[in-house]
């Protein structure tokens, strides 16, 4: 899934927002960021607009895994 974040101020507080998009949709949510960034050129308090992906089909956890006692990595100079 993809998900569309960004922020807008109102009334002196940053207010987080967010839109989800399926999968099959990431031509959608590439032309939903670039409006926001359209609005935010044309003079709109809109910030922080990023995109971020999750793979549920993804192996094992996210983030660093202890490697298993297989794996034998050195640094060599």
């Amino acid at each position: 899934m993809f998900m569309i974040y960004w922020s807008i101020r109102i009334d002196g507080q940053e207010l987080a927002c967010s839109k989800e998009f399926t999968n099959e949709c990431m031509a959608e949510a590439l032309r939903f960021s670039e409006s926001l960034r359209a609005e935010q050129r044309q003079g709109a308090v809109i910030r922080h607009i990023t995109m971020s992906c999750e793979n549920p089909d993804s192996v094992g956890h996210a983030g660093v895994a202890d490697a298993g006692p297989e794996y034998s990595w050195k640094k060599r100079r």
